[in-house]
């Protein structure tokens, strides 16, 4: 004969499973003294930043705090994996670019070539809203030091094909700007896996 479960039994089943899917926090953590002495470790967080946009509109911390958003860094002259990475992406916008918590954010690390008005014509190649996924420009230094920040790299090198080299992850951030994934933007099963899971944070940003 079969046992029935009870149904409260059932939901703190359910409940704990749901909870045991909890992204990780990623990066190094960062020690805080409290005023009664105690130290505690916070998760680490993007650093402060502030670059423009394929509309000249200036984007910061503050622009995208309060939003899930995921972040990688290209140049639209890249030969190699750059193209396959903007097609990855472009699939993550189509999934959820209707939810107004999830934003993109792309760094061109070839501001020389990727000027404001060259990452308009290729946002408006793609058919995007630039509200939702913002192609950012800015200083060299100032953007291939950002990348460290997301524990990317990105430098120039003559021997690279394009004369840039850089990572190619794609990383999901948290609505406290915290780092949740890491993701290999070339690769559609590992895409997929960044797809399974943005359904987890923005469900830990509604409760």
């Amino acid at each position: 004969m079969k046992r029935i479960l009870p149904f409260f039994f059932v939901s703190f089943l359910l409940a704990c499973s749901q909870e045991a899917k909890q992204l990780p926090y990623l990066g190094h953590p960062t020690a805080e003294t409290l005023a009664s002495g105690e130290t505690i470790e916070r998760p680490y967080e993007i650093p402060d930043f502030a670059l423009l946009n394929q509309d000249s509109l200036v984007v910061n911390n503050k622009t995208l705090a309060g939003k899930i958003y995921i972040a990688d860094f290209i140049f639209l002259q890249c030969p190699t994996i750059c193209p396959k990475m903007n097609v990855e992406m472009k699939r993550v916008y189509d999934a959820f670019h209707e939810n107004e918590n999830v934003v993109f954010v792309s760094h061109t690390i070839d501001p020389k070539h990727d000027s404001i008005p060259v990452l308009k014509a290729y946002s408006e190649s793609l058919g995007v809203d630039a509200a939702k996924w913002h192609f950012l420009y800015g200083d060299e230094s100032d953007i291939h030091q950002l990348a460290q920040g997301y524990f990317m790299q990105a430098y120039q090198e003559s021997a690279a094909p394009g004369g840039y080299a850089h990572s190619g992850g794609f990383l999901l951030i948290d609505a406290d700007q915290h780092i949740r994934g890491v993701y290999d933007g070339t690769s559609t099963a590992d895409v997929n896996r960044l797809m399974e899971e943005i359904p987890l944070l923005l469900n830990e940003k509604i409760k």
